[in-house]
């Protein structure tokens, strides 16, 4: 799975700090945090027909993460909304759009670890682009990484942080073996998230996710808990195995870039009857309903 440009982003402007660039004149200082030790949180965000599905949830865990790593600054949903609100009009933006949202801890006076260099306040960037869900719907193909999710008594993973070298490796393997993405266990072994989405399976009609002991707490997996919980559909959060993997009815993946998309193999192994499953299209269409229905109204759309 490699993304393709799309020309309709070739005149992108990027909102930095409240200011819009053009995509190709927008620049961050190397002195910026961000640059010098990737120090920033970030969320992705989409935009359904002028609304952005669990946007306040979204904005929620970027303060979180903030306060976490410790940031003397946050701006307040207020302002974030509105720079957001200004780069999808500027833009032109009504549907179909992900948005990147990033905030580090801004410019340091010389480059440097220690956060008492940071002096100038944060810096925010909002990255809009259109954007369709990225996996393709019939189904991925994943192998297993040698690379592990770091456990929260080295970096709490629910920091969601900027520093994405651990997912990146773990792509990087996927990209070697020829498939969509990497599956990545906790250091137990048991099933933490892909290098970019959380992980359900289904077995006997029960809809199975891990815990966030070693990955983000996601939105869209959260969404798809409200889900199972709203419509009467069994579910469970405990450890997984690779075995419990291998011999599942279903797998699916889910993510704010790609939305819920079936798994069909794992390290070579059909999962399942090869697509998505009875549940897994259930699930999926219950989702659609909610992203048409529900949302942050952040742009006006003209009817029709």
């Amino acid at each position: 799975m490699k993304q393709s440009f799309n020309p309709k982003n070739k005149d992108l402007l990027i909102n930095i700090n409240g200011s819009l660039y053009h995509r190709d004149e927008a620049g961050i200082s190397p002195f910026d945090s961000t640059v010098q030790g990737g120090d920033a949180v970030w969320e992705g965000l989409r935009l359904y027909d002028g609304k952005i599905f669990k946007l306040i949830p979204h904005l929620d865990r970027l303060r979180a993460s903030a306060q976490a790593m410790a940031f003397a600054e946050i701006p307040p949903q207020e302002e974030i909304i509105a720079e957001i609100s200004k780069t999808l009009a500027a833009n032109g933006m009504t549907d179909g759009v992900h948005i990147r949202l990033t905030l580090s801890r801004g410019l340091k006076y010389t480059s440097g670890m220690d956060i008492r260099l940071n002096t100038y306040g944060p810096t925010l960037i909002v990255l809009a682009e259109h954007k369709v869900p990225v996996y393709d719907k019939a189904g991925i193909r994943l192998i297993t990484s040698g690379i592990r999710r770091i456990p929260p008594d080295c970096v709490d993973q629910n920091i969601h942080s900027c520093n994405l070298i651990n997912s990146i490796l773990a792509k990087i393997q996927a990209n070697a073996a020829g498939v969509d993405d990497a599956l990545m266990l906790d250091y137990q072994g048991y099933v933490a998230e892909t290098n970019a989405t959380h992980v359900f399976i289904v077995e006997d009609g029960v809809v199975l996710t891990s815990d966030t002991g070693s990955c983000p707490e996601g939105i869209t997996r959260a969404a798809v808990l409200e889900i199972c919980e709203r419509n009467g559909i069994p579910y469970q959060i405990k450890n997984i195995s690779l075995s419990e993997v291998y011999r599942a009815d279903e797998m699916f993946c889910t993510g704010t870039m790609g939305e819920l998309v079936p798994v069909v193999e794992l390290d070579g192994r059909q999962i399942g009857a090869g697509g998505a499953g009875e549940m897994t299209r259930r699930i999926s269409a219950l989702f659609r309903e909610r992203t048409r229905v529900e949302g942050y109204p952040i742009l006006e759309v003209a009817p029709g």
